[in-house]
């Protein structure tokens, strides 16, 4: 929560304890929300987020093309998804140990240099390296900057600025992709490596500008107790819920729909994209005035109805309307869930918030990509569609649960902490 000085953070408003969203109130000008220090932040946030997505479809080509075998595809990616999801895990103690710009500057360094030399022993054990490497360095960028990000954003604005967040973050993603690809197919696989280990490695300069993490009021809260607090978990599994099906769409729509309706696809990842984009600033100025809470099960509902919509695979139409209704919930899910999680602790717990959300989001999108694969081979695409709604349905109860604690707490009655 930056200040004039973006190097300072205010304390807590008095009775502001964790769990508590403040509202927009009628008096006094809101809190500016891009500050020096957030732009700093985008730069390095830019530089982490365009070094993995320039990769992130060319490894795999890479390790196909230089030998790896049928199988070389699945194993890069798997080993760069695993060493993140670890890296998420363990990223909360290193960062509480050398703080934000120690493990921001690690983890770019771990992004790049690796990505440098890529290229250089055309074998599948160096590519895994190369991967493993950079999961982990991606780890820490995440989970230090997410951190750090929830820091210098005002409380009475979190929704919004995460929302801004997420524009700023998933931009490289929506060019690095498809430009990744291009430029492999044109200029070839080293080029490619080279540039996005420089783009990370140029993003380090814009780190000893930022904040350090400070001794913050509030118990710390470790990975450990993260996973047994209710008001933690809670938002984090329906947010899972709903990555599981992300991380089906983007994996099986091109393969579930008509190869006579091929254009859909594409018109139907770009709609859902920019739906959630959408949904996630709505939904976080909406959590800003009226809190978070509320928003999380409608967020799941509308995702799981068109999950359920996008079953009709043979209707060009409606795979375009699932899609966007599931990019709509999406968006107001990632927003509400990380906002609610953030209001659950005191500033000494962004760090383990931050990793847990993350945690969330890819093992969900794995998880997904994984076991839909497994139910369409044995029920077809759109019976696979149809029960992955259904599955999606068994995350009502937390996210009821989350609904009735933020009525209470609107009301001022007490209501259990777990």
């Amino acid at each position: 929560m930056t200040t004039s000085k973006d190097s300072q953070t205010p304390p807590p408003h008095p009775g502001h304890g964790p769990g508590h969203v403040a509202p927009a109130g009628p008096a006094g000008p809101r809190p500016p929300l891009v500050t020096r220090a957030l732009m700093l932040r985008f730069v390095s946030m830019i530089g982490a987020s365009a070094s993995f997505f320039l990769l992130l479809s060319v490894v795999p080509l890479y390790a196909t093309a230089s030998g790896g075998g049928r199988d070389a595809a699945g194993t890069a990616t798997g080993a760069l998804m695993l060493s993140t999801v670890v890296g998420e895990l363990a990223a909360p103690r290193f960062v509480a140990r050398h703080g934000y710009r120690v493990a921001l500057i690690a983890g770019l360094f771990l992004l790049g240099a690796p990505a440098l030399v890529l290229t250089a022993f055309p074998s599948m054990a160096w590519t895994v390296t190369v991967c493993l490497l950079r999961g982990l360095g991606f780890a820490f960028t995440v989970v230090a900057g997410g951190a750090l990000t929830a820091s210098l954003i005002p409380a009475e604005r979190r929704g919004e600025g995460l929302a801004l967040v997420g524009i700023v973050s998933g931009l490289p993603s929506l060019v690095g992709l498809p430009l990744g690809v291009w430029l492999a197919s044109h200029v070839g696989y080293t080029p490619v490596a080279v540039a996005a280990g420089v783009v990370a490695l140029m993003a380090i300069v814009a780190v000893p500008g930022l904040p350090d993490r400070e001794l913050m009021p509030g118990r710390p809260v470790g990975m450990v107790t993260g996973f047994r607090t209710g008001p933690l978990i809670r938002p984090a599994v329906v947010f899972a819920t709903t990555a599981l099906a992300a991380g089906i769409i983007v994996t099986f729509l091109p393969l579930a729909v008509a190869p006579a309706f091929t254009g859909v696809v594409s018109v139907a990842l770009f709609v859902q994209t920019a739906a959630s984009t959408v949904a996630r600033w709505a939904a976080g100025r909406h959590g800003d005035r009226h809190g978070p809470a509320g928003l999380v099960l409608p967020g799941l509902l509308v995702s799981a109805v068109g999950v359920l919509v996008t079953a009709l695979t043979e209707h060009p139409v409606a795979v375009v309307a699932g899609v966007a209704l599931f990019g709509i919930g999406f968006g107001i899910t990632q927003n509400a869930t990380l906002t609610l999680m953030y209001a659950g602790v005191s500033a000494s717990g962004y760090g383990t918030v931050s990793a847990l959300w993350n945690f969330a989001y890819d093992a969900g999108m794995g998880i997904g990509a994984v076991g839909f694969g497994v139910l369409a081979g044995r029920t077809g695409y759109p019976w696979a569609f149809v029960l992955t709604a259904g599955v999606m349905l068994g995350a009502v109860v937390p996210a009821w649960r989350d609904r009735v604690r933020g009525r209470a707490r609107s009301a001022g009655q007490p209501h259990p902490s777990r």
